[in-house]
């Protein structure tokens, strides 16, 4: 696909979602939402639970569950997708997925080693040994042991931190020009929390894959994203750059959200986050 010349001000779409619904028996769950992601850019779909943040995230990544109804128009990367499973889409509309359930996403019989080779090889196509090479370079980038003896260990040898950052180098390994993180950071403590983010923040944007950020805690999505949509009640009620979202809240919901943010005041300080 021709892609636009990027230059300093302006980067080609890497997704664009328009007049997008969603529904099951009769009930319209997402109700003609719309928005886009620049190549690079790291934005947050924020919102409560059963708000369709992550129905959304689905349609993006073509795993609509059976039952679903989708109209609209989902583009990654120019591809028309929205009615695509994931492995029937083209090469450059794949889309990583890094989920808040670590233990259905990492095969508990397979090596954490094996799960990183396997994508390098398919969509990097590397020999073995190239491939086992890149697999620890993106063990070290996720702050994880860059060993032998690491790529041998099994999902369940691991905590829950560690599962989530194999997760992400295995999104890395993946080689998409987006990433979707669905709530990545639910089940993990604070300072956990925090590296992880700190991590999506890090690996994403600039020369790295775009990230989505879906979750319901505006803390968290401050630690990794520069721009924020807030969806409630299935449509897209604010589209704003994280600070100005968080000096000037307009809608009644988001005017919550932030008023909850500023005073839970997450107890990391830039330094102590770089730390974590």
């Amino acid at each position: 696909m021709d892609r636009p010349q990027e230059t300093s001000a302006v980067r080609w779409a890497m997704l664009e979602i328009e007049s997008l619904r969603v529904a099951m028996g009769g009930r319209v769950l997402l109700d003609g939402i719309g928005f886009s992601l620049r190549a690079g850019e790291r934005v947050c779909l924020l919102g409560a639970s059963g708000s369709g943040k992550s129905l959304t995230a689905a349609a993006i990544t073509g795993i609509l569950p059976a039952g679903f109804h989708s109209e609209g128009s989902v583009r990654v990367a120019g591809h028309e997708v929205l009615r695509q499973r994931a492995p029937q889409r083209p090469k450059d509309a794949r889309v990583a997925l890094v989920s808040q359930d670590t233990q259905s996403a990492l095969n508990p019989l397979v090596s954490i080693g094996a799960q990183l080779v396997e994508p390098l090889r398919r969509h990097g196509g590397l020999g073995r040994e190239a491939a086992r090479d890149a697999a620890l370079a993106l063990l070290r980038s996720v702050d994880l042991p860059a060993t032998p003896a690491f790529l041998e260990t099994s999902p369940a040898d691991l905590s829950g931190g560690q599962r989530q950052r194999v997760c992400i180098a295995l999104a890395l390994a993946c080689r998409t020009g987006l990433i979707v993180a669905d709530e990545p950071t639910t089940a993990l403590d604070l300072v956990t929390q925090a590296k992880v983010l700190r991590l999506l923040g890090e690996r994403t944007g600039d020369q790295g894959p775009a990230l989505l950020l879906v979750t319901h805690d505006l803390s968290a999505a401050r630690m990794a994203c520069e721009r924020v949509l807030v969806l409630a009640e299935g449509r897209i009620v604010e589209d704003r750059p994280m600070d100005d979202l968080f000096a000037t809240p307009r809608h009644d919901f988001t005017r919550e959200l932030v008023a909850c943010a500023l005073a839970e005041a997450r107890p990391f300080a830039p330094a102590e986050l770089e730390a974590a």
